[in-house]
């Protein structure tokens, strides 16, 4: 049973403006930035446009990768392209490692060789501006993932959160450089956003592959279709149970044992039921379920995962 909501128009085009509004907040604050960062000879302000610059080819895939996910299933992608979003968020770990790293780099030098920073109300001017128009970004995402779980807008804006620390953390090096001049605080405020890059880094790409790799739905999702499956008086026991998610699609698959001596039709309303009370708890899923008789004697994937030792969620 499928979910005709996840394909929705209204889910579709919340999707594209926000990647749209990313992409477009990118472009700007990568030339305005641009400007800040001559004007100003900041470390700080160069790195928030190299990352700004980051944000482009991230938004940008982005931008693609949602309207992949979007298209319906066909001849060789029977599942679907919902994966799309975590191939975009795994792109955009690797991006956001990749500036910092360069930042770290830069930030050495500056220890080395302190550079005197410049024209500090240009460098002011300019990241509050980019402070603003992230946080409204920020919060349009929010909206968004609430509406329609889109792996690649979360991961999009944790990205976007990550510049919010970034840009603060700018402004601090300009005040404390031009204002208190303490040089060596462009350097340090650039180790501590590199650090910071790496952290969400970690998690988006670590969420990313979680979804490549099919990892099993949270064990309270798992509990709540055990308890709708076990409430059916009907069936007399199930096991087997896989679940993974796709995009904004979740994949639930189990046996359940039912009566031998009821009639394929019998059997097929059993399952028919339980399919749409699980649709129900989980509206973005695709649920398929493999009737059998109850006591009957076969291999079972739970067998097979206790016996290695490496049951994780039940």
């Amino acid at each position: 049973m499928s979910d005709p909501a996840t394909g929705s128009d209204e889910a579709g085009r919340l999707r594209r403006i926000a990647a749209t509004a990313s992409l477009s907040l990118a472009v700007f604050l990568s030339l305005t930035k641009l400007a800040a960062a001559i004007a100003t000879d900041s470390l700080a302000i160069l790195t928030s446009l190299i990352d700004s610059l980051a944000d482009i080819a991230a938004s940008g895939i982005t931008w693609f990768c949602v309207r992949i996910s979007q298209q319906p299933p066909d001849h060789r992608h029977r599942y679907g392209h919902g994966k799309a979003e975590s191939l975009s968020a795994l792109a955009q770990a690797a991006l956001v490692s990749g500036t910092a790293v360069f930042i770290l780099v830069e930030a050495i030098q500056r220890f080395v060789d302190p550079v005197t920073i410049r024209a500090s109300s240009v460098g002011y001017g300019v990241m509050l501006l980019a402070i603003v128009l992230t946080i409204a970004l920020v919060l349009f995402q929010k909206h968004v993932i609430r509406k329609t779980g889109s792996q690649a807008i979360a991961a999009d804006s944790l990205h976007y959160s990550a510049d919010l620390a970034t840009n603060l953390g700018v402004l601090l090096s300009i005040w404390l450089a031009s204002g208190m001049g303490w040089l060596q605080a462009d350097p340090v405020i650039a180790l501590l956003i590199a650090g910071y890059l790496l952290f969400n880094a970690t998690i988006i790409g670590r969420d990313a592959i979680d979804v490549l790799m099919d990892h099993e739905l949270p064990g309270d999702r798992r509990e709540t279709i055990k308890q709708i499956v076990s409430s059916n008086p009907d069936v007399e026991g199930f096991h087997d149970l896989r679940t993974r998610e796709a995009g904004t699609t979740q994949f639930i698959e189990l046996h359940v044992e039912i009566d031998a001596n009821m009639t394929v039709e019998e059997a097929h309303n059993v399952t028919d039921a339980l399919e749409r009370e699980i649709f129900d708890a989980f509206p973005k899923a695709e649920v398929i379920i493999h009737q059998e008789p109850a006591g009957i004697e076969d291999e079972r994937l739970d067998d097979v995962i206790a016996g290695r030792g490496k049951g994780g969620i039940e």
